[in-house]
């Protein structure tokens, strides 16, 4: 049994009090998310043709009521791993918990959802039919899946939006995603399970890294670990998804890790092979100038930046090419123009979107106009905007350190939120890093709240809620309670309102 200093004490007074493994939180969690898994194989990203529940007497959970209790359940099961995810905050912020129950936390919660079908998307259905298109010798970037004349239930599965959509992911992943389809084939189950297990390895290098980033940027290890890795953003977007963000995320922070150690040239090798995975990796290279520039023994600010531009180019550049070459077999940077195609998507997550659906639905009231010209308008200053404070933040970052990484993150979020469109497990970008600065409770409350509305407000199955207006109100109330919760437990006394009747009855 630990102990460790009740912070309830009165200042001055140093009270030592047992600290107790949290077997509880943990079981809670790990039912819920196991009630999770099985919930999502009514509820969930499901496939059309179910070589399991397809026919036969558990078919029902696909259809109707069945479907309906088992979304019920879902719902449930997720409130059961937020539960246990802010009382395990509460612990870890009283400091009656260390690292390593945060960590066994995690990993119970993710367990059941690494066979899971895929929650609140259906991304990992894209990913193989993009994979499966470089393997016969297609190319993802010029059209989408709906090309293929093989495997018919990998394409069938990819999402219609996608379907004839070029990708817009690296060319490394989309690599990763051709060896995946090559064992898997037509099997849907096996490719999603083992593209979930090639996806964790991202999981490994955000482990490995974050303690070693929480020595360099003054966090606390338990805090971080509770935020960026047992978080219902990794455990369920992330993994339950599940989402190539997290495989990118492993080479970004331990490429910025690299940068901090002093390890310039691994540095740059690492956050380009995160680049080539997903795109917006690149947004931290030129803050990992600015560090490298402010590592240099002599010279004035422009001498060393000049000293250290150019040989991360000389690292990139070759990086960039031979990852390029070697996944596509050719230097097709048809990927660039491939980033464009998640920009179909369109709804108020992202801020100026929603900015420009707000002014279109008071125009419309006098005048009968669409709403894409509004739409655009406001995506467009959108750009400048995020231009602008990237470009800021990299000029304040210009003394390197600790305060380039901070504003990296920083830009990383920006991008999240202005660029269409923003995805809510993109936040994880920019949240990974910052994790490992220190933070106030309070802040943690609000991120606690953003979390639960950012997996909510998709529904299981992978489609957008947020235009059921009903719903994103409960959506809306339940993350302003679990964020409250964090601050106190119970915080509207419910459950206290609870037991007094069952203690009188008793």
């Amino acid at each position: 049994m630990a102990t460790t200093t009740d912070p309830t004490a009165e200042a001055g007074a140093v009270s030592v009090v047992p600290s107790r493994f949290p077997y509880r939180t943990i079981a809670m969690g790990t039912i819920g998310s196991t009630l999770l898994m099985l919930a999502a194989l009514g509820a969930g990203g499901i496939l059309i043709r179910d070589p399991v529940l397809g026919h036969g007497p558990l078919s029902f959970i696909r259809y109707g009521h069945g479907k309906a209790l088992a979304t019920a359940l879902l719902y449930f099961g997720f409130g059961l791993v937020v539960w246990a995810w802010v009382r395990l905050g509460r612990y870890v912020l009283d400091g009656r918990v260390g690292a390593r129950p945060v960590l066994i936390a995690a990993a119970c919660w993710m367990g059941p959802l690494l066979v899971s079908p895929p929650l609140f998307t259906r991304d990992v259905f894209s990913y193989l039919g993009q994979g499966a298109q470089l393997l016969y010798g297609m190319d993802p970037y010029a059209t989408g899946p709906a090309e293929l004349n093989v495997l018919p239930d990998v394409v069938l599965n990819v999402h219609q939006l996608w379907q004839d959509t070029p990708a817009p992911y690296g060319p490394l992943f989309l690599l990763v995603s051709k060896w995946v389809v090559g064992l898997t084939g037509n099997n849907m189950i096996l490719g999603v399970i083992l593209t979930r297990l090639v996806i964790m390895v991202g999981l490994a290098g955000v482990l490995w890294s974050l303690p070693r980033l929480v020595k360099h940027l003054g966090g606390k290890l338990p805090v971080t670990l509770w935020l960026a890795v047992a978080s219902p953003m990794t455990v369920i977007h992330l993994v339950g998804g599940p989402h190539n963000d997290l495989l990118m995320l492993g080479f970004l922070t331990t490429g910025v890790l690299a940068m901090l150690d002093r390890r310039p040239v691994l540095s740059v090798v690492l956050v380009t092979v995160g680049m080539l995975i997903k795109p917006t990796a690149a947004v931290a290279l030129p803050f990992l100038v600015w560090m490298w520039a402010a590592q240099l023994p002599s010279g004035g600010r422009v001498k060393r930046f000049f000293r250290a531009v150019l040989p991360a180019l000389g690292v990139f550049v070759p990086v960039f090419v031979v990852g390029t070459w070697v996944s596509l077999g050719s230097m097709n940077i048809g990927w660039f123009t491939g980033m464009s195609a998640p920009q179909l998507i369109a709804n108020w997550l992202n801020f100026p979107t929603g900015i420009g659906e707000i002014v279109y639905t008071m125009v419309h009231i006098m005048v009968d106009v669409p709403p894409s010209p509004f739409v655009t308008v406001f995506r467009t200053l959108a750009w400048v905007v995020l231009a602008a404070f990237v470009v800021r933040q990299w000029w304040l970052s210009r003394d390197g350190g600790n305060q380039a990484v901070l504003r990296a993150a920083a830009a990383l979020l920006a991008v999240a939120i202005l660029a269409p469109p923003t995805l809510p497990w993109y936040l994880t970008w920019g949240f990974v890093l910052a994790s490992a600065f220190p933070w106030e409770r309070k802040h943690l409350a609000g991120v606690v709240g953003v979390s639960v509305f950012l997996v909510l407000v998709y529904y299981p199955t992978g489609e957008q809620a947020l235009y059921d207006w009903w719903f994103i109100g409960g959506v809306l109330a339940v993350s302003v309670y679990a964020a409250a919760s964090l601050l106190k437990p119970d915080p509207l006394g419910l459950i206290e309102a609870w037991r007094k009747p069952a203690s009188r009855n008793g």
